[in-house]
């Protein structure tokens, strides 16, 4: 797998772990990452109050989160309804 897609995985789930423990109230938080062809798949969902939003209100975080996908030209897909948790899924290229 290149440098460049570990080191995105490990700030992803650095920065999705984080802000389950800062800002969702989550009790719980599930981390499975698996290979797929040329694709690593990165899902992370907790149980937290969600209400995540992608839209202009992105904290820094998230942002981050965002910019280091689009440079790799990976696909992020975030589900956040309120009351209901927040899943985050990744998927990055590696050889």
């Amino acid at each position: 797998m290149p440098t460049s897609t570990t080191h995105t995985a490990y700030f992803i789930l650095a920065e999705a772990l984080t802000n389950a423990v800062k800002h969702s109230g989550a009790s719980s938080v599930r981390v499975r990452l698996s290979r797929e062809a040329e694709t690593l798949r990165i899902d992370i969902r907790d149980n937290g109050v969600g209400g995540v939003s992608t839209n202009g209100g992105a904290g820094a975080g998230l942002r981050g989160v965002i910019d280091r996908v689009d440079v790799l030209g990976g696909k992020l897909t975030v589900d956040s309804p309120r009351n209901h948790g927040t899943r985050l899924t990744v998927d990055l290229p590696c050889a």
